[in-house]
């Protein structure tokens, strides 16, 4: 159906504009109700879509800012693909202070979400250990040495509590303000352990040199398992130390 599902959110509903930034969707600004809001739409499939439905509504609950999904005229939270939720206003963090704040975040995200079902299809960084595939990820396109260097990296976090993280908390995913600091993109959220979320400018997590090492390193060998291969991930990859 593509677009032409925007329909379902009222005979008023309209796109406005393409927003930058989406990779794996078609983004764009929509008028709902009157309202702008942002229409994402994707192949992601109908398990994937309900799973991180139901997450951000649990996060709204729990007071965190995130986009919560616009239903529908008939209470569907989304249609072929096709999601609609608010704008968030605020901008990136620029300072100390302000990756801090996003530290505390993501912490409080971890801690919500703690022992919650992985999304339909994804892998951890420890199931990648023995997996050889999870959603966008295949080791066997990767050179078989890399792959050694990710999973000795990966190793390093075996037996660890296990949460939702965000995924790619790069400035452009964060919307700060006096009051608020907002989480958009989902796209890559799954279950994993939480030092992933942390690898953040001027070590604002506060991590030991030990943890931060070992969370930059697998940080680094997922990123160029996920987006394996572009010069992004060859790049991610020559930062994973030989084993």
């Amino acid at each position: 159906m593509g677009w032409e599902a925007l329909g379902q959110w009222g005979e008023d509903a309209v796109r406005v504009e393409p927003l930058a930034g989406g990779v794996a969707n078609d983004v764009w600004s929509v008028r709902v109700g009157g309202h702008l809001a942002v229409g994402r739409l994707g192949g992601r499939s109908d398990a994937d879509l309900a799973w991180e439905m139901a997450l951000l509504q649990h996060l709204d609950r729990e007071g965190l800012t995130v986009p919560v999904p616009i239903p529908t005229a008939d209470g569907r939270l989304f249609v072929d693909g096709l999601v609609v939720m608010p704008y968030l206003e605020g901008g990136p963090p620029e300072t100390a202070a302000d990756w801090r704040r996003v530290a505390g975040v993501l912490r409080e995200l971890h801690r919500l979400t703690r022992g919650w079902p992985q999304r339909p299809g994804w892998r951890s960084s420890t199931d990648l250990l023995h997996a050889e595939t999870g959603t966008k990820i295949d080791l066997g396109a990767m050179p078989p040495e890399g792959v050694a260097r990710c999973r000795a990296v990966w190793a390093r976090l075996a037996g660890r509590e296990t949460c939702v993280v965000h995924g790619d908390p790069n400035p452009g995913n964060i919307r700060m303000t006096a009051d608020h600091v907002g989480l958009i993109d989902w796209d890559e959220t799954h279950v994993d352990v939480p030092d992933l979320d942390l690898v953040l400018p001027g070590n604002a997590a506060g991590l030991d040199d030990d943890a931060y090492d070992i969370a930059a390193q697998a940080e680094a060998a997922w990123e160029a398992a996920v987006c394996w291969k572009d010069d992004y991930s060859v790049k991610r990859l020559a930062e994973v130390r030989p084993v």
